[in-house]
């Protein structure tokens, strides 16, 4: 009997949420999400057009309700960064067993990765590349690699975008971001894998890898080929500055040096 908090319930995460949830090991699921559904998200989510409008967290907890009825299901429709809910958030956190990140800014994944590693919770993201061109599935451990560690390899030995060169017709200008949408079949893919990962974690047996990268799209100079699975198994990075722990500096000077210290490290890199 497993309670399993999770949060993000958009494109990707609700299909996961709805995979894992039919497992009858989980008996309760706690949810963070704080958005309320929109038209443009209708071409890639689970739920119908009927329901725009309404927040994802009650749309969620009503399609866990309507396929398991005794399912214990508790939704926070809040931002997981809120300073005014964290004592909530913690005390869920405090009480599960498993973790499931579904969610794509980088302050979330940061904040979600200290929150489970604080109560030594195993934890899995899934990540969908730009165009649904691949994606990521991290799996974490207590004691294991925290996310900046994973995020930092990856960054160093996988290339997975290209970025636009220049525009030197307008020098400090703004650069435009183009993100292109995933198809929902690629989401569907590698919400499939994150979801698999996740049950493979709550059996008690961790998948042989940290990170599985499934490529979906042949992209020249990219990917090589389409569907092939990538593996990576990342070590806990000695010199991390997030999950590495250090003694506290005892004093302004000492606080001088050890920031030196560190940013000296990232200089390295």
């Amino acid at each position: 009997m497993a309670h399993l908090i999770q949060v993000g319930a958009g494109s990707g995460g609700m299909p996961v949420l709805d995979m894992i949830c039919r497992d009858p090991r989980i008996t309760r699921v706690t949810l963070i999400e704080p958005d309320v559904y929109k038209p443009h998200n209708v071409e890639r989510h689970v739920f119908p057009l009927s329901a725009v409008g309404q927040p994802k967290a009650d749309l969620a907890e009503r399609w866990l309700r309507e396929r398991r009825p005794e399912l214990d299901v508790q939704v926070l429709a809040c931002d997981l960064l809120d300073p005014a809910r964290q004592a909530d958030i913690q005390a869920l956190a405090a009480h599960a067993d498993l973790g499931v990140c579904a969610v794509d800014n980088e302050p979330a994944k940061y904040h979600w990765d200290a929150l489970m590693r604080q109560h030594a919770k195993p934890w899995t993201l899934g990540e969908v590349l730009s165009g649904g061109i691949g994606g990521f599935v991290h799996c974490f451990v207590p004691q294991g690699p925290c996310y900046g560690c994973v995020a930092s390899h990856l960054q160093r030995s996988v290339t997975v975008d290209n970025a636009p060169p220049p525009d030197y017709s307008a020098p400090g200008g703004p650069v435009v971001e183009t993100t292109i949408p995933a198809s929902k079949a690629s989401i569907q893919a590698v919400a499939s894998l994150h979801a698999l990962v996740t049950l493979a974690l709550l059996g008690g047996e961790p998948p042989p890898f940290t990170s599985l990268l499934l490529t979906l799209q042949r992209v020249p100079e990219v990917f090589d080929e389409a569907f092939r699975p990538y593996r990576f198994r990342v070590p806990r990075a000695a010199d991390c500055l997030i999950c590495q722990a250090r003694p506290t500096p005892s004093s302004v000077e000492e606080l001088d040096v050890a920031l030196d210290q560190a940013l000296a490290r990232l200089g390295d890199e």
